[in-house]
């Protein structure tokens, strides 16, 4: 993209950025909260623009000015000042034009909510729903790491240990932005717990994540709603399985059901079950959504998708390779314990470079 051209663009979104900070402050959209909040959202994203764009022009102003001096100057202390200011403005000037292309595509608008992450245990059994409580406890540390909240919903255990599922959320800045990435079918080889000969097994566990979904985003009434009650299961002390504290919801129209159990108070219960029910029933348009990036780029699998391998975990050699873009790394027991961060950066690398193709900036 032309220097000129850019710089065009950038102006048309100046004048929009003061157009939105000006209705943000407007009692009327203040009081029409879904409105609001996505102008809201389109200032915060904007601002980031304009504050590129400030930088961007500094930077030429920069090598103009540096220019003139090396020209002009016969001090020589000045012209090594001007010197050291024209390579830092040169080096930056392409790195800024990258940044300012990938915050002119349009970024998926869910990537800063929170997420509904689900795990299942799949193929193998026992070793299966061991395997899957692996993962859990690897997204517990990576979250942690990262300052977020993680809130178990519901689960189901293992015979063996592990879960044979469990569903949890993931509360803090741009979650979902960063875990929609393990949506996938995740696999393992390694000689399982129960294995008496000594054998390599393969197994898998299915990851899916959602964004959770505003109350704004989709409306669910009342009616369509039938509320069930049962006795918690699993540790929690003397109301387990004592008081009618767990809640099923389900959506009659969808047949969307989501149950949630791990508060000791039923309206709790209820309150979380209804964010995840919200967010599935949102989650289905969605997913069309979904699907045709899915289509596009090899960085995102359809959730719907639940034999698209992406990764593998193997213990004997220690490995684990994304296949998406084949990326293979030999620190399984630092991924395991939570460090995953090398891997989302390179998919987001390959994401961004599949982002600006199709954008054909």
């Amino acid at each position: 993209m032309a220097e000129s051209n850019l710089l065009e663009r950038l102006d048309g979104l100046v004048s929009r950025f003061e157009e939105v900070g000006t209705l943000i402050t407007d009692p009327a959209v203040i009081a029409d909260m879904k409105r609001f909040v996505k102008l809201n959202k389109e200032y915060h994203d904007l601002e980031k623009i304009v504050a590129a764009r400030s930088e961007y022009i500094k930077m030429k102003d920069g090598i103009e000015e540096a220019k003139e001096i090396l020209e002009n100057e016969q001090d020589p202390e000045m012209k090594e000042i001007a010197k050291e200011e024209l390579e830092i403005c040169t080096t930056r000037i392409p790195v800024l034009e990258e940044e300012i292309k990938l915050l002119l595509v349009p970024a998926d608008p869910q990537d800063d909510k929170n997420a509904i992450v689900e795990i299942r245990g799949g193929t193998g059994g026992d070793e299966a729903a061991i395997f899957a409580g692996d993962l859990y406890r690897m997204y517990v540390k990576y979250c942690e790491g990262k300052g977020w909240k993680v809130s178990v919903s519901d689960c189901s255990e293992g015979t063996n240990g592990g879960y044979k599922e469990i569903v949890f959320n993931v509360t803090g800045e741009g979650v979902y932005g960063i875990l929609k990435y393990e949506s996938g079918v995740h696999r393992v080889q390694r000689v399982p717990q129960t294995e008496t000969q000594g054998r390599v097994h393969t197994s898998a566990a299915t990851v899916a994540v959602l964004p959770e979904a505003d109350e704004f985003d989709v409306e669910v009434k009342e009616s369509d709603i039938r509320v069930d009650t049962f006795c918690s299961s699993g540790a929690g002390g003397q109301s387990v399985n004592t008081t009618y504290s767990a809640i099923r919801l389900v959506h009659i129209p969808t047949g969307i059901t989501v149950q949630c159990q791990d508060q000791k108070s039923q309206l709790k219960n209820k309150a979380k079950a209804l964010i995840e029910l919200r967010s599935r029933i949102y989650n289905m348009e969605y997913q069309k959504y979904i699907d045709e990036i899915a289509s596009k780029r090899k960085t995102m699998v359809s959730s719907g998708d639940r034999s698209a391998k992406i990764r593998t975990y193997n213990y004997p050699q220690g490995r684990v390779t994304d296949h998406r873009i084949n990326l293979t790394l030999y620190n399984l027991s630092s991924i395991m314990d939570g460090e995953i961060q090398t891997i989302i950066d390179q998919l987001i690398v390959a994401e961004n470079a599949e982002r600006l193709k199709e954008a054909q900036l």
